[in-house]
């Protein structure tokens, strides 16, 4: 078992290039092995087909990323803190990984209901539900405006990141996605805090 996992994700780094470049159509499993380096039928050791492949790749990619949010979410004081972290890193996490940008934005819109469905419910969820939590904080706290919609408000910050970087992959990356992070923070949370007197 030690030597699996390296092969897994030699194989998932692999796939997340060819679909990226050929689409999940035109993403054959004969073409991931061959990026791979691996025989095709080392793919279905691991994955049993190709919707099964990017099933993992969004469990595996997001899993890591919403653990390493939380970890950098808690090492912060204050709730704004904590909201500039979560558009920040969001921006960060696809910046500098254009090929899973492309297959997160674009690739998962044109799969089938049931997929998309699955991995919105299933993967997405944690994601999210950090955004809630540092929302619900805020309230607690005097920091946040008591009567805001956390569903609401949550759903305008994910939507807002996520139409963002679908915009810059749409563009062909031509920007600094990361740089957009103060004006998209300012604008996100403008209204949202409870103004000092």
């Amino acid at each position: 078992m030690k030597n699996k996992k390296p092969k897994y994700n030699m194989i998932m780094e692999a796939a997340i290039k060819v679909i990226a470049k050929n689409g999940f159509h035109g993403a054959q499993i004969s073409k991931v092995a061959k990026e791979a380096g691996v025989a095709e039928g080392t793919i279905y050791l691991y994955f049993k087909n190709k919707e099964d492949i990017l099933i993992s790749i969004f469990t595996q990619k997001m899993d890591q990323f919403v653990k390493q949010v939380e970890e950098e979410v808690n090492k912060k004081q204050s709730v704004k803190e904590k909201l500039y972290t979560v558009v920040n890193m969001h921006f960060n996490q696809f910046m500098h990984n254009h090929y899973l940008a492309i297959v997160t934005q674009l690739e998962l819109r044109q799969s089938n209901y049931e997929l998309r469905m699955k991995i919105n419910q299933n993967i997405l969820k944690p994601h999210i539900d950090v955004i809630d939590r540092i929302i619900e904080e805020g309230v607690e706290e005097g920091v946040i405006k008591p009567h805001i919609n956390i569903r609401l408000m949550r759903q305008m910050i994910f939507g807002t990141l996520d139409d963002i970087v679908t915009n810059w992959v749409m563009n062909d990356q031509k920007y600094d996605l990361v740089a957009q992070t103060d004006e998209v923070y300012e604008i996100l949370t403008d209204g949202l805090y409870v103004q000092s007197s």
